[in-house]
């Protein structure tokens, strides 16, 4: 390669993930381009991966596609030996032929998922009905009991609780 600026594109997608032992992801489809920068001391990899996984619901079970967006840069100088020096920077053999990348945007696409993999619905605070009209999630309440709504409210408060309610009031 001549040291110049050089841009690739790739498409992929479930065959993509299969190539990795249990894979978080099992479908998914998503673009790359990848602006790679040479010089005579180092590479410089700018990679934009756009598309979107599909994942399962934690709460619901439900499938969904959570859309990926990525920019990231990997730069790679010229060494006597191959060592990683961070998550960024790596030194490789002057006489290296070849990079596999794959594992980098694979990589890049784990670490943009969330841990808590929650249904769009979900994040926006309420989940409708489903079909057989069994509500799944709802935040319409906000955790705090209305006193009117308590049953037998018109019963005495225990003394202990009475002490706990004086201190959440002051």
């Amino acid at each position: 390669m001549s040291n110049k600026k050089h841009d690739f594109e790739f498409d992929s997608g479930a065959a993509f993930f299969s190539n990795f032992e249990n894979s978080l992801i099992e479908e998914g489809a998503f673009k790359v381009k990848l602006t790679l920068d040479k010089s005579e001391t180092m590479m410089s990899l700018h990679f934009h991966i756009t598309g979107s996984v599909q994942l399962i619901c934690d709460r619901t079970l439900e499938p969904f596609d959570y859309p990926i967006n990525i920019k990231q840069k990997l730069i790679f100088k010229f060494g006597d030996q191959d060592e990683v020096l961070t998550d960024e920077i790596e030194i490789i053999k002057r006489d290296t032929q070849q990079i596999n990348i794959a594992q980098y945007i694979y990589e890049f696409i784990g670490l943009a998922i969330p841990m808590k993999k929650l249904h769009p619905k979900l994040a926006k605070g309420h989940f409708e009905e489903n079909e057989e009209g069994i509500l799944v999630y709802s935040s319409g309440t906000t955790g705090e009991v209305d006193s009117e709504s308590t049953p037998d409210s018109d019963e005495p408060m225990d003394p202990r609780w009475q002490i706990l309610k004086n201190l959440k009031d002051n």
